[in-house]
């Protein structure tokens, strides 16, 4: 497997760390927009005193976020995917609840959290998410088939390139060069070319001697 060289690695290791800081907020953002959008369509098959109570209980769960707690994070998320598990707020409640467990390296409870949304979510967008975040636990864990099997299911061509990258991970994390190569490269192309993160993979694909 190839390595970075010093420059590289700390480029990289800066890189993890803003995500290990700021991950939970971005990802928090994702799902309250998400939310947003859902409460903007409306949910038809529900009835309204229902979505009242779970956007009650949703807003529980958004205050505990601050408190940096994992076991009350997790509570409010249960609360949420207990009593309304049919609700389009219960699988964003269960991914914030993954990302808090990701944050304090409960890999165990993360990974149930997130194939909770695989198993229940009805908008293929938050599967995709879930997906694309236990690959993440189980490249960590060195689970690298279950990893390639999460990052080779179906999924919305809008999420190709993290899906792309992450699998270069896992490929680079088995010696896999040139494989891992392929799939970074195929990262980079479909990145946004004013996207910042462009020049992570580039700095991937350097490290394997890739082109640009």
């Amino acid at each position: 497997m190839a390595t970075l060289d010093l420059q590289e690695q700390e480029q990289v290791d800066a890189l993890k760390a803003w995500w290990k800081d700021n991950g939970k907020w971005v990802l928090m953002a994702l799902v309250l927009g998400l939310v947003g959008y859902a409460a903007v369509q409306g949910w038809h098959s529900y009835k309204a005193k229902q979505s009242t109570e779970a956007a009650v209980l949703f807003g529980e769960l958004a205050k505990q976020v601050a408190s940096n707690d994992p076991k009350r994070i997790n509570d409010a998320a249960a609360a949420v995917t207990g009593k309304y598990a049919s609700s389009a707020y219960a699988p964003r409640a269960a991914l914030v609840a993954a990302q808090a467990d990701i944050q304090a390296n409960d890999l165990v409870s993360a990974k149930t959290q997130l194939q909770w949304v695989i198993d229940h979510a009805s908008e293929d967008g938050l599967k995709n998410v879930a997906r694309l975040k236990l690959a993440s636990v189980l490249l960590d864990e060195k689970n690298y088939p279950d990893a390639l099997k999460m990052l080779d299911a179906p999924h919305a061509d809008s999420y190709n390139a993290l899906y792309s990258d992450l699998k270069g991970d896992v490929l680079n994390a088995q010696g896999k060069s040139e494989e891992a190569r392929a799939a970074y490269q195929l990262a980079f192309t479909k990145t946004d070319i004013k996207s910042a993160y462009r020049n992570l993979i580039q700095m991937k694909l350097d490290a394997l001697g890739g082109a640009k």
